[in-house]
């Protein structure tokens, strides 16, 4: 009798330990991620007119914006890639990121009224909404699919078929990179609310000192071209495009550099996070 209560008995203490990150409470709430995954992900488009159809849109338009202001009038070499499928495969992988970054950044002042009224892993919330940027890029690539078959028969592309398998931790670094980033700013805003304005223009910033609408082999070699590989961006981005586009590079350095950051990133994210949990409905 006193083992079937055991089972099933369950207590809640304050958290004391900056690295306490108790994942199995987290695993034992992977019902409710699932959850707020469809939620996140069903909200994005909710009571718009087009709908779901954005996922494709918005892609679309910005790369066909792109290929006319970069490809065509600046001039830019997209590395014998066909300019559209060039700038569509690339705003993929960077609007995985940025949605991750975003959707996380305002992770405790969008959901201050849920957290104030019942107790569950605040985590559960910024993982799903990776998940949420994952299932949104899995659809996306459904249209860059559509274009690399045509260009792939007609064969303006090439794709590294053999690197395809490096795609999972390309998707798993920059979602470790866009949580850490994005509940650090999170954490920050509960007090320093003028972060929540800057953090749309600082990722749109950081869009441009990344190669998204330019190959990394269009800059000379210098100070810019080594900011750009210590981007932690960069090095998963030019990866992806080698396998997708056959076009690109990798590179060790950049990628263990990379990886470095991305965890090292993660682990101060979720200690302040641990921290600001705590005390952040005192002041949010």
């Amino acid at each position: 009798m006193n083992e079937t209560k055991n089972q099933y008995y369950t207590e809640i203490t304050a958290k004391h330990n900056l690295f306490d990150l108790n994942l199995k409470e987290v695993w034992r709430y992977k019902d409710l991620i699932t959850l707020f995954t469809k939620r996140n992900f069903v909200l994005t488009y909710k009571q718009t007119i087009l709908g779901p159809a954005w996922i494709f849109l918005n892609p679309l338009i910005s790369s066909i914006i792109y290929a006319c202001v970069f490809g065509g009038i600046a001039g830019i070499s997209t590395d014998g890639v066909p300019q559209l499928l060039f700038y569509l495969c690339s705003n993929a992988i960077w609007i995985y990121f940025s949605s991750s970054v975003n959707k996380n950044a305002h992770t405790f002042t969008a959901n201050a009224g849920v957290f104030g009224k019942v107790y569950f892993p605040r985590l559960t919330i910024p993982i799903s909404n990776v998940l949420s940027a994952v299932i949104q890029f899995g659809v996306q690539m459904f249209l860059v699919a559509g274009f690399l078959i045509y260009y792939v028969l007609t064969g303006a592309v090439r794709p590294n078929w053999h690197a395809w398998p490096l795609i999972p931790l390309v998707l798993l670094e920059l979602g470790m990179l866009g949580l850490g980033c994005g509940i650090i700013i999170s954490s920050l805003t509960t007090k320093y609310r003028d972060l929540s304005i800057l953090v749309s223009f600082g990722v749109q910033l950081w869009m441009y000192a990344t190669p998204i609408v330019y190959p990394i082999s269009a800059l000379k070699e210098g100070w810019m071209k080594t900011v750009l590989l210590i981007n932690p961006v960069t090095a998963p981005v030019e990866l992806f495009r080698y396998a997708i586009l056959g076009q690109g590079a990798i590179m060790p350095g950049a990628l263990a550099l990379s990886t470095l950051l991305s965890v090292l990133i993660l682990i101060i994210g979720v200690m302040i996070f641990n921290k600001v949990e705590k005390t952040f409905m005192d002041t949010v």
